[in-house]
């Protein structure tokens, strides 16, 4: 298993805080964060779905992130970071 740095973009953690500012439940924000660093982590190229080249997606409820791999440097970039409203239909909410 292969140990990767994960970092999130200024963006994705503006995105993250407001999430968290406005949710009910912040313990699960919190705890999604935590499993998408925990995750992205340990063979981040495996995790996830393959959106584009060198962008990926990840889905951990109640949030779902967009991230890429930096094999050589062994490092995770998360780019941005939504809130997954309706697991059901696959609706999520954008915050800019």
């Amino acid at each position: 298993m292969s140990r990767y740095t994960v970092t999130w973009l200024p963006r994705a953690l503006n995105q993250v805080a407001q999430i968290w500012l406005e949710s009910r439940d912040r313990h699960a924000i919190t705890a999604a964060v935590a499993a998408i660093d925990a995750e992205l982590a340990h063979d981040p190229d495996s995790k996830g779905e393959e959106l584009a080249e060198g962008l990926r997606k990840l889905r951990l409820l109640p949030l779902q992130a967009l991230f890429s791999v930096q094999e050589q440097d062994r490092l995770v970039e998360v780019a941005a970071v939504s809130l997954v409203s309706n697991p059901s239909d696959g609706s999520s909410k954008q915050t800019e």
